[in-house]
């Protein structure tokens, strides 16, 4: 994090802190704070590879293992002060509540078995006077864990926190893009809810001053920025921040959940299984009740941050392109992550492929240059509207369409989030492997390599995979088969002509996927 949106360096004595969800939103950000105060940090990932490109991971002891499995939980846990819990298990399917009560048990359990001194959890800022059993699934949920959680035997500190606003959060971007890209908004009633936002930089100091707490200290607390508004006010704000002009903003009544999740799904990147819970939870007013936080975690000059000034510091990120985690850092549910089947060893059934191979005069570098850019507002090189039909099928059937982007215009890393695709492996200079998260009836993937042949001239070398999944999925294969050769093949002779141009974007017709 740059100093504009990172929370001041705390001095304490050096802890052994374990982070869980290190690959998410959250923990990307915290692992880093905890090392630049002075602790020692240890990550538990399910996919370890995911954190190996992150500026701070040589400095973090990585670990491999699940909150859902015990042992490997409690061998992370093992010499551990405090263990943060930034895990959940939101739209895994009807069973997601049960998995996140399980999951929460082992980490409690496993946390009291090693002698682990403090429980750190961010969990989500409840509405005063509604009954548990009338709250949201993803809240009802959220609530859950904190209580399982207090009542391991380990002192714990749950942070409840409502709307958080940064460079890359799913709220900052649900905000960000209603607003862009409507003037005019036919919204749902829950615009008029009052919800008290925060700064993720506050969201971040409160955590690590979290550490430090005394032993005496087990219970929750609610955090929030000093700003009290609702959710047209937010949208205003944003206009105003962002130089927009007046937004005219229309509730209406019959916008249910379900319908709001589809409307932000069409609207904006978030796709509707994590828009569905946002506008769930948008429909309470969720108002911070007391700030006792600031007497363990004292509040400085100018701190908690005001919700212009956190808009003010998260747009500068974005225009910056120094945005260090996004809402789509972490895998979605269900997204595949099966490995790669490797040709000599595949005995898993059908694999489709599609190769392009093309020879040019630009140097490696500069072809990996334009491989290493590929997607986001650069586009894909071969039939724009091929892509965006895929991408709008996508966003229909739930899934995430073309609209996440990239976290950086010129750099990747493994863990990336680009448009529909997840970045699975990269070695610089030679090969980016990326898996796809659209909605499929199989697995794919698409490699791109660039080395050079017999006769030392450049070369790009494209395999676009697919595992099919029954009938279904041949047929899809074969449904498509025929676009192959102006998609695939399209985007390989433009990837080369733009290495030879050297240009990100050539400008020929057709050949941007934007």
């Amino acid at each position: 994090m740059s100093d504009s949106e990172a929370p001041p360096a705390q001095h304490s004595p050096a802890l052994n802190c374990l982070v869980t969800g290190a690959t998410g939103y959250i923990g990307g950000r915290l692992a880093p704070e905890l090392l630049d105060a002075g602790h020692r940090v240890r990550c538990l990932a399910r996919t370890p590879g995911k954190l190996r490109d992150h500026p701070w991971a040589g400095r973090a002891d990585i670990v491999p293992g699940d909150v859902t499995d015990a042992d490997s939980v409690a061998a992370a846990m093992r010499g551990i002060d405090v263990a943060y819990y930034l895990v959940h298990a939101l739209g895994s399917g009807s069973g997601f509540e049960e998995t996140d009560r399980r999951a929460a048990r082992i980490f409690g359990e496993q946390a009291r078995a090693a002698g682990v001194r403090r429980i750190v959890y961010l969990g989500g800022l409840t509405p005063d006077g509604v009954p548990e059993q009338e709250l949201s699934p993803h809240l009802r949920s959220r609530a859950e864990v904190g209580r399982i959680l207090l009542d391991s035997g380990v002192p714990a500190t749950v942070l409840r926190a409502a709307v958080i606003i940064g460079s890359g959060s799913a709220s900052f971007e649900m905000l960000r893009y209603l607003t862009e890209r409507l003037p005019v908004m036919v919204t749902p009633s829950w615009v008029r809810t009052r919800i008290q936002p925060i700064a993720v930089r506050d969201v971040l100091r409160y955590l690590v001053g979290s550490a430090l707490m005394p032993a005496g200290v087990s219970r929750g607390f609610d955090i929030g920025g000093p700003d009290v508004m609702t959710y047209r006010d937010m949208m205003r704000g944003f206009a105003s921040v962002a130089g927009l002009p007046h937004r005219l903003i229309l509730p209406v009544p019959m916008l249910s959940p379900g319908l709001s999740s589809h409307w932000i799904g069409l609207v904006t990147p978030v796709p509707r299984s994590i828009a569905r819970p946002l506008a769930e939870s948008l429909r309470y007013e969720v108002v911070c009740r007391e700030h006792d936080i600031a007497q363990y975690v004292p509040d400085g000059p100018g701190v908690p941050f005001t919700f212009r000034t956190a808009l003010r510091l998260a747009l500068q990120r974005v225009q910056d392109a120094q945005v260090t985690t996004r809402w789509s850092s972490a895998s979605l549910p269900g997204a595949p992550s099966d490995p790669l089947p490797t040709d000599p060893d595949w005995a898993g059934g059908s694999l489709y492929t599609d190769r392009r191979r093309l020879t040019m005069n630009a140097t490696p570098e500069a072809l990996w240059r334009i491989v290493e850019g590929v997607g986001g507002e650069n586009g894909w090189y071969s039939f724009p509207l091929a892509w965006a039909v895929r991408g709008w099928l996508d966003r229909l059937a739930g899934g995430v369409g073309l609209r996440r982007g990239r976290r950086d215009a010129q750099r990747l890393r493994v863990g990336d989030s680009l448009d529909f695709w997840r970045v699975e492996a990269i070695e610089p200079g030679r090969l980016l492997r990326l898996r796809a998260e659209m909605r499929l009836p199989g697995l794919a993937w698409l490699e791109m390599y660039v080395d050079r042949d017999d006769q030392g001239r450049t070369r790009y070398r494209q395999r676009a995979l697919f595992h099919p999944r029954g009938l279904l999925g041949h047929a899809y294969w074969w449904s498509v088969a025929p676009f192959h050769s102006v998609v695939f093949g399209g985007m390989a002779r433009n990837i080369a002509r733009a290495a030879d141009e050297g240009n990100q974007a050539p400008d020929e017709p057709g050949v941007s996927g934007r």
